[in-house]
């Protein structure tokens, strides 16, 4: 099946079952990014970390190289690598010539198809593993988001999936139960089915084609299975942090789906409370009252389904007042945007599409994203015609039944506990 998505975007399920989105654009230039639907969620229960772990286990040898030779082999085409492990999947991503895209597909496919695997790396990686949970210990914010998804987004109890309550690191013990022979069993969940890969090449489009069908035959299908992100509102839960100097706040509450058509009212909505220095929180934290050096909202996706969260960090004594002061503007919400507001975080939504794409790794990363979270392709002419034609009012009318401070889940972390 072929499906035009855009002008100059091509989206093709190749025979093999591999999703793939390529854009043709000028220039020396490739940009490829492979998204895996196999993230840390889902790590198998007593074996946290078999995701991250594996994503480094790949690149020590593939095809017939050793750790060092596959190295070599992409250094020598001057290829650099990306990518990562997230909740909810792994990335592979490579750039570099164009001239070199079918020895780095080669490269790429080699890593999924014909890895290695040495044993003996094993006990290396899991100390690896090991060091950055210690470190974690040392970044209070981070220790912060982990409990906070911990305790909005506990496991099901009946779930084969660790979920999104560990990092990607994993925990102690379950990086003492990885094997290589339950690992090599984790591999088996990689494969062609709800995976999704983007490219940007300047590049004939049948010819990419061909060389996606050749570089991914014989992969696998594989195992896809979402897990659920089953959240919890209303909690109100702390962290005691003897060492902690600062207070950290966190808050979870419910948002809009990508697929939603208030997605980008949501986007508009977000971007005014805490998009820059005009912004919301910014001002009536920050500026205004001086309560917290950093304080932002973001969204986060999770399981299909969207979420704000917002973070701050101020000290034990101004804790109370910051988080009544970041509770009360989310509370505001529902009373709408200003013009002046609305046109300022239109303009940056806008700005943020545009400037994406002038970036091929930043663009590759998209295409995936867009089969991944949203089913198809937006052409970045598209998406700016989306958001040019929101209006404030469909943007209030929206704002006037979300509240997301009613389902808030409030994490903190620090020496004392926050009244509010």
């Amino acid at each position: 099946m072929t499906t035009v998505a855009a002008p100059g975007t091509h989206v093709w399920t190749l025979e093999g079952g591999l999703t793939a989105a390529f854009e043709r654009r000028r220039g020396p230039g490739f940009a490829l990014d492979l998204r895996v639907p196999v993230g840390s969620a889902h790590d198998p229960v007593g074996r946290e970390g078999s995701a991250g772990v594996l994503e480094e286990w790949l690149y020590k040898g593939a095809g017939g190289r050793n750790a060092r030779a596959f190295q070599d082999a992409l250094d020598d085409l001057g290829v650099r690598r990306g990518g990562g492990v997230g909740p909810e999947a792994t990335r592979f991503g490579v750039s570099g010539l164009t001239a070199d895209l079918p020895a780095a597909l080669g490269l790429l496919a080699d890593l999924l198809l014909r890895p290695a695997l040495p044993p003996e790396e094993l006990p290396v990686l899991a100390d690896l593993a090991r060091q950055d949970l210690e470190g974690l210990e040392d970044s209070p914010p981070d220790l912060l988001a982990i409990e906070a998804r911990r305790r909005a987004f506990p496991r099901d109890p009946a779930s084969p999936f660790a979920g999104y309550a560990h990092p990607a690191s994993g925990t102690a013990e379950g990086l003492s139960n990885l094997t290589a022979q339950n690992l090599r069993a984790f591999l088996n969940r990689y494969g062609t089915r709800g995976s999704v890969l983007g490219l940007v090449a300047d590049a004939d489009p049948g010819e990419v084609r061909g060389l996606l069908e050749r570089a991914f035959a014989g992969w696998h299908p594989g195992e896809t299975a979402p897990v659920p992100a089953d959240f919890h509102p209303g909690l109100r839960v702390h962290v005691p942090h003897a060492e902690a100097e600062q207070t950290h706040l966190s808050v979870t509450a419910p948002g809009v789906a990508p697929r939603d058509p208030d997605w980008l009212s949501w986007q508009v909505a977000l971007m005014a409370l805490s998009g820059g220095s005009a912004s919301r929180l910014f001002y009536a934290v920050r500026e205004e009252r001086g309560l917290a050096y950093s304080v932002s909202a973001a969204p986060i996706l999770l399981g299909g389904q969207g979420f704000l969260a917002a973070y701050a960090g101020s000290t034990p004594e101004r804790a109370p007042e910051t988080l009544a002061v970041l509770l009360a503007e989310l509370a505001r919400l529902p009373q709408g945007l200003t013009e002046a507001e609305f046109e300022r975080a239109r303009r940056g939504l806008t700005a943020s599409v545009v400037f994406g794409a002038e970036s091929l790794r930043a663009r590759a990363s998209s295409l995936t994203r867009d089969l991944a979270v949203f089913g198809r392709v937006r052409g970045v002419a598209e998406h700016r015609a989306q958001i040019a034609a929101l209006t404030l009012e469909r943007v209030n009318a929206f704002l006037a039944e979300y509240d997301p401070v009613a389902q808030a889940t409030i994490v903190t972390l620090g020496p004392a506990e926050v009244q509010a």
